[in-house]
């Protein structure tokens, strides 16, 4: 295992230094000072387009923190009744009742979205929560129901904070294995091009930018730990991973890392023990286990407590059985190239980003080999579920929660094509302007998507949308951006509008 800390160690600065080398480390620490100032900067930047709204998916995951701070109960039926009217389409009866089948056995109104989301928002809201009862008691008129500006701000502002931090943290990895500059870019490739934007600042309610965060939050700690965690630490990465299960089923999948990890450590001791050298006692490896499985469990409470009070049953999430899943026959191609929202197809900055994940096996075979298989586990779990491609979606959105890996993928790429070069600059020269065509591409393909251009649901013309890119984007997008922010209420009122039109014209009902 020490040979894996290596190189981690020298980029970390964990190894003490002569002091040319500590002036060379004095010297990286200004760059990433520079660096995470310059990403910083792009974010303040990008906030403004953080959208103070709830539709959709975002109901239900937005319910269980409005309904638990304002009404001090899980009962969503004001919140449903509240919603935008496309989520509503398929939920009410002629007189506007919520339909019986939408109640449980336990007299519940279902909600299979996930808790965390609240979860994470629960200390912005319960601040303007607070700020906003004080100020009506002072005479002001901003209502404390948590439909109010002040509440959806909150809820927009802190998503886009989500999302910029699982980007930092995915960058402080990225940057540990890899020249800076390489990490930067890739941060700000993955950043722009892929769909954690739409779901970062456009629909901020949805639980996709939560969701990379606790993956990036759960990895990054990983990573830092590794090899030396102490049972503490064990216990702390088990809450991090019941954060990542609370925020998203299928980010469990994550647990692949610490599994290897542990497995390398049993076949490590294994060998030092056939040599005759110092191992490290085999409870040791299994108390910190306990550790991690006790607090993992711990961390999942939330999520077995409103399943338990809306289902009655703290295991059932909600979602189509697990066993009518199509594991037998997954599609694959179509979640990677389809044109009803294909990972590659519709952002293929994340190709690049998976066939940099070889390389990253090279510079360190555990981070590398676990990347790998996460990737893998996920790509098959999505493609067996029977709404592979996430009905409205821009992209595949199931995807975002792996953000941090396609930053270090991207990262390793963009790194092994700097050593085709004598010079590392000629690469970064040809790598920026084809990182920002991908952006910029992405820039016009989620204009497209956003102002129905293209159709939010089902499979979309390709050489409808391609003539759309070249010419009738660059035509309209200023004028859409000025919209946006001068009378952004009146914009999404008419997207919403178009959404049901579309709905009603035969598109998949629903948003799951």
């Amino acid at each position: 295992m020490s040979g894996l800390r290596t190189d981690e160690a020298l980029r970390g600065g964990r190894i003490a230094m002569d002091a040319p080398g500590s002036q060379i480390a004095a010297m990286g620490s200004r760059i990433l000072a520079t660096n995470g100032k310059l990403l910083f900067f792009l974010f303040l930047l990008t906030l403004p387009l953080a959208n103070p709204w709830v539709r959709g998916d975002g109901v239900g995951y937005y319910a269980y923190i409005r309904s638990a701070l304002i009404d001090h109960d899980l009962r969503f039926e004001n919140d449903y009744l509240q919603a935008n009217e496309s989520f509503l389409l398929s939920k009410v009866d002629a007189q506007g009742k919520l339909l019986p089948a939408l109640y449980t056995k336990t007299g519940y109104v279902e909600n299979h979205f996930t808790v965390g989301p609240a979860i994470l928002w629960a200390p912005a809201m319960l601040l303007v929560h607070g700020a906003v009862v004080i100020a009506s008691r002072f005479g002001s008129h901003v209502a404390p129901d948590g439909y109010s500006r002040p509440y959806l701000l909150a809820m927009a502002l802190t998503t886009a904070c989500y999302g910029f931090l699982s980007l930092l943290l995915a960058f402080q990895i990225a940057r540990k294995y890899f020249d800076e500059r390489w990490a930067l870019l890739a941060t700000i490739g993955i950043w722009m091009a892929s769909s954690l934007p739409i779901y970062m600042y456009f629909n901020p309610s949805w639980s996709h930018a939560h969701s990379a965060f606790a993956v990036a939050l759960f990895l990054w700690y990983w990573e830092r730990t590794r090899g030396t965690r102490s049972i503490g630490q064990w216990a702390i990465l088990g809450l991090l991973a019941g954060l990542m299960g609370n925020v998203y089923y299928p980010n469990a999948i994550l647990l692949i890392f610490p599994a290897l990890e542990v497995v390398r450590m049993l076949l490590a001791d294994r060998r030092a023990a056939k040599a005759g050298a110092a191992v490290t006692p085999i409870q040791n490896v299994a108390l910190g286990c306990g550790a991690f499985l006790a607090a993992f469990v711990v961390s999942l409470l939330p999520t077995f407590i409103t399943r338990q009070i809306i289902y009655g049953n703290p295991f059932e999430t909600g979602y189509p059985p697990i066993w009518t899943w199509h594991w037998t026959s997954p599609v694959f191609l179509k979640v990677l190239f389809s044109s009803d929202h294909g990972m590659f197809s519709w952002t293929p900055i994340l190709l690049l980003a998976v066939a940099g994940l070889p390389f990253l096996i090279k510079r360190d075979r555990l981070l590398g080999e676990g990347a790998l298989l996460v990737f893998l586990a996920y790509y098959y779990f999505i493609a067996s579920y029977p709404d592979w491609d996430g009905l409205s979606s821009f992209g595949n959105r199931f995807f975002v929660s792996l953000t941090p890996i396609f930053i270090l993928g991207l990262t390793a790429l963009l790194s092994s094509f700097s050593s085709w070069f004598v010079k590392p600059a000629r690469a970064f020269a040809i790598a920026c302007p084809v990182i920002g065509l991908l952006i910029a591409w992405n820039v016009g393909l989620i204009f497209q998507w956003g102002t129905h251009m293209i159709p939010a649901r089902g499979p979309i013309s390709w050489s409808s949308m391609v003539r759309q890119q070249v010419y009738g984007t660059p035509l309209h997008i200023t004028h859409s951006l000025e919209t946006y922010f001068t009378r952004r209420s009146e914009m999404m009122q008419h997207i919403e509008q178009e959404d049901i039109e579309q709905q009603q014209l035969g598109q998949k009902p629903g948003e799951q």
